[in-house]
């Protein structure tokens, strides 16, 4: 009898061993989403004129990929489609008004991650239901969500409030104009930093989501932020000085995530990936700068440009920066000219994590790429083609061939990538082949949208009245004096 309970307590102590080592191992997952911010903006994607030193290092210390692509060409889509694993022709928010949800079926990475002990947080512009819907953040998976819900209320960096799982958190001296006492950003990144540091030291697995706002326009920053006298004598418009300013503040605060990561210690069990959300605007277009003052789609060595710009499905409206950097696991300074795009984001978090992907993300995980097919356990697999669907156009990639029909055109294009990536070319009267197996597979690939419904859309009215300010009896109201200048 001893000998069998010296037996079932060694078992015990073992499975408890186990569970114990296990919960350690599991890996953290950071993922920062900038806003708007154009392909070959920052430093280490060849841009020379906005400053992005912590960008730069995250590059260096991880993996950079050269053929990242967006899920859609604006904001709330592609957040859908990296959040679900899916693509446009699946998704549920395939429309960029603002509030338009989630269905309350649906997965994300949080909603994939908690059940297996990780904390969840997300911290920026949702983007993927209004309040009163099936698609705020907190009936998906995350145990917290601070920022804007609707885009729309996104659109000034100096709301009267925030929200905090559906709850809203005043933000003093601020009534939704273009200045303020408190600039949303340093609130909701410092919120992101104590998340962070929370969880690590309760030694708890996370998944922080940052899909933070800058430097998407409005263009507004304070004053006295570090970042702005670094362009205050740039001989751009003014505009064009505070966009630049809102990329390198983000990029210090980039700095600060890394910072923070390793002095809690837990660098080595922390994946942490960069991107921007949607191809570059072109902001700032000149006689001198045809493709905007700080050449998001053009490469500023060799000239050759990316076609489009945000909200078309050229690749101009698709590419995007991306990093990954996970010491002791992802190489440093290595490149990957694989084509990924948003999709793949959910399946390679649930394979880095442990957990399993729906049945239905039209994603493929690329962790054979970050770590190599000898440390994953298996080769790489590769897409048979990308495919996107948003305002009217659809587009589809299939190796280099690429195929197009803009809004307001029943006629596809076709262009050839390896001898014209910029697709200045349209062969799609001498080459029915290619074309007709890329349409053939696009209409496959496109199923009716079913977005997800409100309850109650007061609350979501309200978050994007809140936009242009606020009246003494508590309603918001939209003003013509307060409109900002820039439109969703």
């Amino acid at each position: 009898m001893k000998i069998l309970l010296s037996l079932a307590m060694t078992l015990v102590l073992l499975t408890m061993s186990t569970n114990t080592i296990s919960a350690a191992e599991k890996t953290s997952v950071i993922y920062i989403m900038a806003d708007e911010l154009g392909y070959y903006e920052p430093g280490f994607m060849g841009g020379r004129t906005i400053r992005t030193p912590n960008l730069d290092r995250l590059a260096v210390e991880g993996m950079q990929f050269t053929n990242m692509f967006a899920g859609s060409s604006v904001c709330a889509p592609t957040r859908c489609c990296l959040l679900t694993g899916k693509h446009g022709g699946h998704a549920s928010v395939r429309a960029n008004g603002g509030g338009t949800p989630l269905r309350a079926d649906e997965t994300t990475i949080a909603a994939m991650l908690k059940p297996l002990g990780y904390a969840t947080g997300g911290f920026g512009k949702w983007g993927c239901g209004g309040r009163g819907s099936t698609g705020v953040p907190e009936k998906h998976g995350f145990d917290v969500f601070l920022g804007y819900y609707d885009q729309v209320h996104a659109h000034t960096y100096y709301p009267p409030y925030l929200i905090r799982n559906s709850n809203e958190v005043p933000l003093a001296g601020n009534n939704g104009s273009a200045d303020g006492k408190t600039y949303s950003q340093y609130v909701i990144h410092e919120a992101a930093l104590k998340f962070i540091r929370e969880q690590a030291q309760a030694k708890r697995p996370f998944f922080a989501y940052l899909p933070y706002t800058p430097p998407h326009g409005s263009f507004q920053i304070p004053d006295n932020d570090p970042a702005v006298a670094l362009y205050q004598d740039a001989a751009w418009p003014l505009d064009a000085r505070c966009y630049a300013a809102m990329v390198t503040m983000l990029d210090r605060q980039v700095g600060e995530v890394m910072k923070l990561v390793q002095e809690l210690g837990i660098e080595r069990e922390t994946l942490i990936c960069f991107s921007g959300d949607n191809g570059g605007a072109d902001y700032f277009v000149s006689d001198k700068h045809p493709r905007g003052v700080h050449s998001a789609n053009k490469h500023p060595t060799t000239g050759v440009e990316w076609r489009g710009k945000k909200g078309e499905l050229y690749e101009g409206g698709l590419r995007v920066p991306f990093v990954a950097r996970w010491p002791g696991k992802i190489a440093a300074n290595s490149h990957s000219e694989r084509l990924s795009y948003f999709p793949d984001v959910l399946p390679t978090i649930a394979e880095v994590c442990g957990a399993k992907a729906p049945a239905d993300v039209d994603g493929l995980s690329i962790l054979p790429t970050l770590l190599g097919p000898k440390a994953a356990g298996r080769e790489q697999p590769q897409h048979d083609y990308l495919y996107w669907e948003i305002n009217g156009w659809t587009a589809i990639r299939q190796g280099t061939w690429r195929a197009v029909k803009p809004a307001k055109s029943d006629r596809w294009e076709l262009y050839d990538l390896a001898s014209d990536p910029s697709e200045a070319n349209n062969v799609a009267a001498t080459h029915p082949e290619p074309l007709k197996r890329l349409t053939e597979l696009a209409a496959k690939a496109h199923q009716p949208v079913r977005e997800g419904t409100f309850a109650n859309t007061d609350l979501h009215e309200r978050d994007r009245r809140a936009k242009y300010g606020k009246h003494d009896d508590d309603s918001f109201i939209a003003t013509p004096s307060k409109i900002l200048k820039k439109t969703p």
